[in-house]
């Protein structure tokens, strides 16, 4: 728990807070208000509680704070009874149940293999966006509570899903992967009822369940959807529905011990954008621009004849006054919506998202709109600065970000990847973690992270490890295991996460020790390196100027001493000193090996002086003046503009 107090006057202090709930009160001497642990016996299963909280100043004590409610999920697998039920070849599963008298309160409890939009005698429940999000789903399987007391009625109710393939059977990878995880599309759903006379009532997805088809002809992350509105079927999710066509749901058996609430908020529609331009291509097909890069789908209003298609395509720039689509490698990125025909009809995909700019639209489309989509992080940075350029380009930053941060840390929101590469999020955590409250969502991936790293302590290049076995460790990519736990510490003061995996930590550092031998240099095995540096051939990344042994050996000391530092955090004196005397023979190794006696590096390259002075890696003050000295040396050549008819690098 944490609080917030406002005071008055300069030099207030907390000395001391109680917190009550459920009866309960416990005082403590302390000036603590951030992330105090919850002081009473656990909540169980579904427990309830109303907490508030006063402290203790110089001024004598405040008054209690506003109440805050807190109410526990399900935290055992017997407290699942629901069972997997799947639609087989088709998208819709729904159940009917009857409820005998006025309800006080509900739950539903629901999660999939695949993805879902769930919804209630008619209405959909809750605004998230490609529930439940992606995990290791085979470690762990986040499942979503939603308060639907307002939606039931006495009587009879129905309760149904939509199911698109999302990530866990859809493609993924630019080896273009299919139905990596499972390759049948399954619901579980357990809907609680408290009635007002105190009494309860649980309905689960069962055998009992029926499935068809319906308008999702097909839904892809990378190649979008296609909703065929002529297969609707109105009432669907109501009761009293002819169901007399519906089949029996496929039961699918899935271990509920997997099954982990979330830490993070859900992806949600958090902005709506209008185009800013529309244009003709040459071709005379219509093509709207919303100003910037974004990720998310459009919503579009059309008026036809029953079907007649809508096609929209997406891509980030243009070509020759074209949509360029190079850029997307096998991803289509084209979704199409074939009218019911009449009236005017909305439609925005379910179960897919973009990263565009621009969109080629055919058909009878009388408005479009873009939605961004993305994890609905709450922004707890901004920069501002004289020159409106420099601010633009903070925000494409934060746009990046958004469009990123879509329910995994990810490279890119628009080709045929969008995978969550460790090395990517141990570079940009800091920024995420300055720019938006990222603690939930990061504190998600690592428990992923933690969950696909191999015995040995090897930690695979992306998380969730979508190209399966990886054979090697890479510096700076492995190191996301050790890096970004101690950024949320440094960022959020949460002794928690370094508890919770230092064991990964450990053994990622441990892993490459074992790597580099009894010498202390990590100079074998492949290596990313200093990816994408500007004068590596295009075709070979891989080839920078750094010397990719510096670039592992940097990394690995730097690593050892975090894990030296979140050692002593944790009070684990024996792996504190174990670490700092690992850590202090590495840096001596790397002095040894790369630099010379003044000071200058071997490597005579901006990201060799970088990580060297970054990472603390030079023995003295002079060692680092002169390096700051070269690094910028260096920086000031190459920014200079080669004269006319030279070949030197600018």
């Amino acid at each position: 728990m944490s609080w917030i107090v406002e005071a008055g006057g300069d030099g207030w202090t907390q000395s001391a807070y109680e917190i009550e709930a459920r009866g309960d009160r416990t005082r403590v001497e302390s000036g603590e208000s951030v992330l105090v642990a919850w002081p009473f016996a656990p909540l169980a299963s579904r427990e309830r509680a109303v907490v508030r909280v006063r402290v203790q100043g110089p001024d004598g004590w405040s008054p209690w704070s506003d109440e805050a409610h807190v109410e526990a999920g399900l935290l055992e697998p017997d407290d699942w009874s629901a069972r997997f039920v799947g639609p087989g070849e088709g998208s819709l599963v729904r159940g009917e149940f009857g409820l005998r008298g006025p309800v006080r309160s509900a739950r539903l409890y629901a999660t999939a293999l695949g993805v879902y939009e769930a919804e209630l005698n008619g209405t959909v429940v809750g605004d998230h966006v490609l529930a439940p999000g992606w995990t290791a789903y085979e470690h762990r399987l986040r499942y979503q509570t939603f308060d639907v007391t307002g939606l039931l009625r006495e009587g009879a109710n129905c309760l149904g899903a939509t199911l698109g393939d999302g990530w866990y059977r859809g493609r993924l990878g630019f080896e273009g992967k299919r139905a990596l995880y499972g390759d049948r599309l399954a619901w579980l759903a357990q809907l609680e009822v408290v009635y007002a006379d105190g009494t309860s009532e649980r309905f689960g997805t069962d055998a009992s369940w029926r499935a068809a088809s319906g308008p999702l002809v097909s839904s892809d992350l990378y190649d979008g959807e296609v909703h065929d509105a002529r297969l609707e079927r109105p009432g669907w999710s109501s009761p009293g529905h002819d169901a007399d066509g519906w089949s029996p749901v496929e039961v699918v058996e899935r271990d509920a011990s997997t099954l982990v609430a979330p830490t993070g908020p859900p992806v949600r529609r958090t902005e709506v954008l209008a185009p800013v331009e529309t244009r003709r291509t040459p071709d005379g097909v219509r093509i709207v621009d919303f100003g910037q890069n974004l990720v998310g789908r459009l919503r579009v209003t059309v008026r036809g004849d029953a079907g007649e298609k809508v096609v929209l395509r997406h891509a980030e720039v243009l070509q020759d006054g074209e949509l360029c689509t190079a850029p997307l490698r096998t991803a289509r990125a084209t979704d199409t919506y074939v009218l019911r025909g009449g009236a005017d009809e909305t439609w925005e995909p379910r179960f897919t998202f973009h990263g565009f700019r621009y969109a080629e639209i055919s058909g009878p489309v009388r408005d479009v709109a873009a939605v961004v989509c993305h994890s609905d992080l709450e922004r707890t940075g901004w920069f501002t600065c004289s020159d409106p350029m420099v601010e633009r380009l903070h925000e494409n930053a934060v746009w990046s970000m958004r469009g990123n941060f879509l329910d995994v840390p990810t490279d890119c929101p628009q080709r045929d990847e969008r995978l969550g590469w460790t090395g990517d999020l141990q570079v940009f955590a800091p920024t995420a973690s300055f720019l938006f409250d990222s603690a939930g969502l990061l504190t998600s991936w690592l428990a992923d992270l933690a969950a696909e790293q191999r015995q040995d302590g090897l930690v695979p290049f992306v998380v969730p490890n979508v190209p399966g076995a990886t054979g090697n460790a890479a510096a700076a990519w492995g190191d996301a295991a050790v890096i970004v736990p101690w950024v949320m510490y440094r960022r959020y003061g949460d002794a928690g996460v370094l508890e919770a995996r230092f064991d990964s930590m450990r053994a990622w550092v441990d892993h490459v020790a074992g790597l580099a031998g009894p010498d202390g240099l990590w100079n074998s095995g492949f290596q990313f390196g200093d990816w994408l540096d500007p004068t590596a051939p295009p075709e070979r990344p891989e080839q920078a100027r750094t010397p990719p042994e510096i670039v592992a050996t940097a990394y690995f000391a730097r690593s050892a001493d975090l894990l030296s530092r979140a050692a002593a955090v944790l009070g684990r004196d024996k792996d504190e000193g174990r670490y700092r005397v690992l850590a202090s023979q590495v840096r001596r190794a790397f002095q040894e090996e790369y630099t010379t006696a003044s000071g200058r590096l071997l490597s005579d390259s901006p990201t060799s002086y970088a990580l060297a002075l970054e990472f603390a890696l030079l023995p003295g003050p002079e060692q680092r003046r002169r390096a700051r000295r070269g690094s910028s040396s260096w920086c000031a050549e190459a920014a200079t503009p080669s004269p006319p008819g030279s070949s030197g690098r600018r």
